[in-house]
């Protein structure tokens, strides 16, 4: 039987496993077996700089913190090495990184499952997240869908504005010669 403090240590890790995990937008489950040191090192650089934590768990940790965040089902993922990339704000950001090495590194780094806003999604759906745009690019296409009719009014007004002068401009040669 372990001792107090081994105990003590961790249900706290637990709890603030969990914790990450409710404040969360979504986090994804991966199979990290195999990945060299350098690869390993370039996709934590990477995930940090996107705002997103990635760190290696026990599997039972992750299983008593995901029952404790309401994630039951992730636990069916939990089998053979797992680490866990957390992305506090944008649900895209840590399955687009996440993927592209897992593209990368096919035999060695996979997608075991994923959870957003609660709700749990398999490998293929966490795949199918990581084709989404980015939060920023959705913002952006959805400003452009605003702006395109003012543009279209703006161009409008402007061309019944550039004939006005034109005709004016006529006359005003045809009278001066």
């Amino acid at each position: 039987m372990p001792s107090e403090k081994i105990l003590q240590s961790k249900k706290e890790a637990v709890a603030q496993l969990a914790e990450k995990m409710k404040g969360s937008a979504a986090g994804v489950l991966v199979d990290f077996k195999g990945i060299s040191v350098a690869d390993d090192t370039a996709l934590r650089r990477e995930l940090r700089q996107a705002g997103v934590e990635y760190a290696v768990y026990k599997n039972s940790l992750i299983r008593f913190a995901s029952k404790e965040a309401g994630l039951d089902d992730l636990a069916n993922a939990l089998d053979g090495t797992t680490a866990v990339a957390i992305s506090k704000e944008d649900p895209v950001v840590a399955a687009k990184i996440i993927c592209d090495y897992s593209t990368k590194l096919k035999k060695i780094f996979n997608v075991k499952a994923g959870y957003v806003d609660g709700e749990i999604l398999s490998a293929a759906q966490v795949e199918d997240l990581s084709k989404l745009p980015s939060r920023e690019q959705l913002v952006a296409q959805v400003l452009a869908g605003f702006n395109a009719p003012i543009s279209g009014f703006a161009n409008v007004l402007n061309a019944n504005i550039r004939g006005l002068v034109v005709a004016l401009n006529a006359i005003a040669e045809k009278q001066s010669a």
